[in-house]
């Protein structure tokens, strides 16, 4: 590991700011034979982008013990495109009308939780919501203890820097008495638990009286492209969509929220288009501004900052430099988010630079982008302004502890530091 790469695993967002403020296009993150290059030209990007079929897809050591070495989030050839083929449908279009009841009844659960006058940590909250929200989708209502368990189980390995390091570094065998058996054995529990769920629906054609229209009981249909998935393919699967749909849009959600009680006239103005309308977020059009605010936020703040590791399968030229097979390319979604020659006075929160415009996939990527664009980014992005457009209409928040309203890693997402607090005041009761 050379120098750039250590200051990417342990400086995280303090490396990647000190390249931003360079406006580094590649930076070398290993030599060959093993090169790694960091790439931060929203041209260079666009070209891997378009290139997708010529790279495949690496695994995260992060990520692979929580979501498993056969996940979705890592699949590559027939198998990556029988899951886009089955899944996808499911998370677009008009697919995603079946979902608005499921997140605006979970948001206002949650909503009417609190008393006027408390105070919440806001991306535990937000967690919460998303967590509960992508549960019911994937397994049905699945239950508080089993979603607590699963977050509790991730909050272990991700839940801050130092535990990060400890899960990711220091896997020791599992007889030693270590962070990483408590992981291991909350695993054991995790995987028991989601796959009882799903072949329990797959059996008995109901959870709970419940129809089983949810994604595991897609996985378990055993239909065509995928097939009949044996357990250890599904239990990663299931497990790969419980922790993407809900982590990085729990973020994504709590800076939202954040950047509006910092901003208090572009918070007006979204209140303002609120109240001139009936629409609860779903629909783009009907919210214009908190739509822009919404993807403001992800450009300023993106709760995932790369966008894959790809690995070259041939040898290539990448904006004129040689390239050779076997080299892994990371576009970065951060670096690109802060250019001032793509955004203009980049640590500015400003939404209007999505009024009226749709900014190239190159310059603007919270979901990435090209054959491996996020699954789930139209289902995340109704998801964010469904949540948004509910809170504004019926909470007042006010930021207690401004201080902690900064980026922090938490594991290959990025969310503000952990204790960041909102006072939360009623100015509407929903409806019971």
């Amino acid at each position: 590991m050379n120098r750039a790469q250590r200051r990417l695993f342990l400086g995280g967002l303090s490396f990647l700011d000190s390249l931003a403020a360079e406006q580094a296009d590649v930076v070398e993150l290993s030599p060959p034979p093993e090169q790694r290059l960091l790439v931060g030209n929203p041209e260079a990007i666009g070209q891997i982008f378009r290139a997708d079929r010529q790279m495949h897809l690496a695994g995260s050591d992060t990520l692979r013990p929580l979501v498993g070495d056969r996940s979705l989030l890592f699949a590559n050839g027939t198998r990556h495109a029988a899951y886009r083929q089955s899944i996808g449908p499911e998370l677009r279009g008009n697919a995603l009308r079946r979902y608005h009841s499921t997140i605006a009844d979970t948001t206002h659960a949650a909503i009417r939780t609190l008393a006027s006058g408390s105070v919440i940590e806001l991306t535990e909250w937000t967690r919460k919501i998303t967590l509960n929200v992508i549960g019911t989708i994937v397994l049905g209502p699945c239950g508080e203890d089993l979603l607590h368990r699963f977050s509790t189980w991730v909050d272990g390995a991700l839940g801050s820097v130092p535990r990060t390091l400890l899960y990711r570094y220091l896997r020791t065998p599992v007889g030693l008495p270590t962070p990483w058996r408590t992981f291991l054995r909350r695993r054991e529990v995790i995987d028991r638990d989601v796959l009882h769920r799903a072949r329990s629906a797959d059996r008995g054609g109901t959870v709970s009286g419940t129809p089983c229209g949810t994604l595991a009981g897609l996985l378990t249909s055993g239909r065509e492209p995928l097939g009949r998935l044996d357990d250890d393919d599904l239990r990663d699967q299931l497990v790969s969509l419980l922790f993407a749909g809900h982590e990085t849009t729990a973020s994504a959600t709590a800076w939202t929220l954040f950047w509006l009680e910092r901003h208090p006239q572009v918070l007006a103005d979204v209140r303002e288009e609120l109240a001139a309308t009936t629409s609860e977020g779903s629909n783009a059009k009907d919210v214009p501004l908190l739509d822009a605010v919404c993807r403001e936020s992800l450009r300023l703040t993106p709760p995932a900052t790369l966008a894959g590791n790809r690995v070259l399968t041939e040898d290539w030229d990448l904006l004129g430099r040689p390239t050779a097979a076997g080299t892994r390319l990371t576009p970065s979604i951060y670096l690109v988010h802060r250019r001032p020659d793509v955004h203009p006075d980049p640590l500015r929160f400003d939404p209007g630079r999505f009024l009226g415009t749709r900014m190239p996939a190159q310059d603007y990527l919270p979901f990435g982008g090209g054959l491996r664009r996020c699954l789930g980014a139209d289902f995340a992005m109704l998801e964010l302004r469904m949540i948004v457009a509910a809170v504004l209409r019926s909470l007042d928040l006010r930021c207690v502890n401004p201080r902690r309203g900064v980026p922090q890693l938490r594991g290959a997402a990025m969310g503000p530091k952990p204790g960041l607090r909102m006072e939360v005041r009623h100015v509407r009761a929903l409806p019971t």
